[in-house]
């Protein structure tokens, strides 16, 4: 099944990105550099609140 993209929320300084929901490498935010997910293998661990799933 494929995955789908969520807006995630960083709370250091609310910046809001776009990540996918199955993440390869850590992800952190563009602009303040915390980690917002890591890799599981599967669907992604969320240390941030999801602010909407994109529909597509």
């Amino acid at each position: 099944m494929a995955g789908r993209f969520l807006r995630v929320k960083c709370p250091k300084c609310s910046n809001e990105q776009n990540i996918y929901e199955k993440v390869a490498i850590e992800v952190k935010c563009l602009v303040c550099g915390e980690t917002l997910a890591l890799p599981t293998g599967g669907k992604a661990k969320l240390l941030v609140k999801v602010a909407q799933p994109i529909k597509g």
